[in-house]
Formats: C-alpha cells, structure tokens, sequence
C-alpha cells in the first residue's frame, strides 16, 4: 500500500541512513585532527541526524488526519528538530567543551546528506 504517510516515512529512514554513512566519514577524516575533533564532527552530525529522526516520528505518527492536525504535527516536528539539534550542540560545545568547527562541519553534512537523500526519487514496490 502506497501513500504519503508510508512514503514519507520511507523518506526520512532513507535520509537518516545517509546522514550516518556522511556523519561517519566526516568523523573519520577529522580523526586526524585527533579524538576530540572527530567525537565533535559525530555530535554535531547526530544531533541533526536524532532531530529529524524525532521530527519524523511525530509529524508522520498520527496518521492520515484532516489537514489543520497535519500542519500543526509538521510544525512541532520541525521546532521538536531544531530545539534537540541546538541542545545537543550547546552540551557538547557549553558542557563538554568539544571544538566548534568540526561539530559545525557535521551539522553541515548531515543536512547535505539529508537533501541529497530526499532531493531522489522513492523507488515504487
């Protein structure tokens, strides 16, 4: 059964899985600059990687519903998103005192890595 909510949801598992393998390599390369610049470009990529995750959930979890409970789950999903995205980059900037950079550089990833994942086509089964 094909419809939008299955579709998105398809989406978003797609996306999360090429946020990891980018979150993944971008860690990888800023092992170099030692363990703390790597552990940062991983949180700065999970953090954007766990929001969308739970932005899925809740904006694809009630189902098909009439268009106004629609946008209002949509809405918290994205603002649910970015409130756990900047949490976990205050901790691990603010509390942890990992490096800005490369937690920047992982954010920007993951989120390429999400438009590239999204900006293809869903293969229909």
């Amino acid at each position: 059964m094909l419809t939008s909510v299955a579709a998105g949801r398809r989406l978003a598992q797609r996306a999360i899985a090429w946020q990891a393998v980018a979150i993944a390599v971008t860690a990888l390369a800023f092992l170099v600059k030692g363990v703390p610049w790597a552990l940062a470009a991983g949180l700065g990529g999970a953090a954007i990687a766990l929001g969308g995750w739970l932005s899925s959930v809740v904006a694809l979890g009630g189902g098909v519903n009439p268009s106004a409970g629609a946008l209002a789950r949509l809405l918290a999903g994205v603002a649910l998103k970015w409130v756990v995205a900047l949490a976990v980059l205050w901790l691990g900037v603010g509390v942890a005192g990992l490096p800005p950079v490369p937690m920047l550089a992982g954010v920007i990833v993951a989120l390429f890595a999400q438009l590239l994942a999204m900006a293809r086509p869903l293969a229909r089964h």
